[in-house]
């Protein structure tokens, strides 16, 4: 079964420094919550793409895993497409579009579509799962907020 999830928030910033942010994948690591214990395993930096491949390891519930994502889109300064190729997820494809609402002022979306592995089985655990990614988007949400607004972190 495919789920959804989206997130939207506004920025002080033109659209381009937004989405020049998002194109360096270094801050990746920094709006990442730290009970993730994320790092990118890809040396750095990486050239943004489509077809760029990168490698992440993380933990959920303390379970550490590898993560690989690939760049499938990728239209700066208005959109980009990051695709799981090797992870947790059956399926994961994460949309970021970057839209301009006055100037110096950019919406920011998270689309993601999503499905467990392991099926049915893996709706069991949905609920839970849906949990956690609400609390890591809302964490990564936050934190964009504050780093783009030039506070501290």
């Amino acid at each position: 079964m495919r789920h959804t999830l989206h997130y939207c928030v506004e920025l002080p910033l033109p659209q381009k420094e937004v989405f020049d942010f998002f194109a360096d994948v270094a801050n990746l690591q920094r709006i990442t919550p730290p009970w993730l214990n994320f790092s990118i395993r890809t040396p750095l930096p990486i050239s943004m793409e489509v077809g760029a491949v990168i490698d992440f390891r993380l933990s959920l519930l303390g379970v550490p895993f590898e993560w690989k994502t690939e760049i499938s889109a990728w239209q700066p300064p208005d959109m980009f497409i990051d695709r799981q190729i090797n992870g947790p997820y059956a399926e994961w494809i994460h949309r970021h579009t970057f839209r301009t609402i006055d100037e110096g002022r950019t919406v920011m979306e998270d689309d993601v579509t999503y499905s467990l592995p392991s099926q049915p089985l893996g709706e069991l655990v949905h609920p839970l799962v849906r949990s956690q990614l609400e609390k890591i988007f809302s964490y990564r949400q936050e934190t964009i907020l504050k780093i783009l607004q030039g506070a501290p972190v």
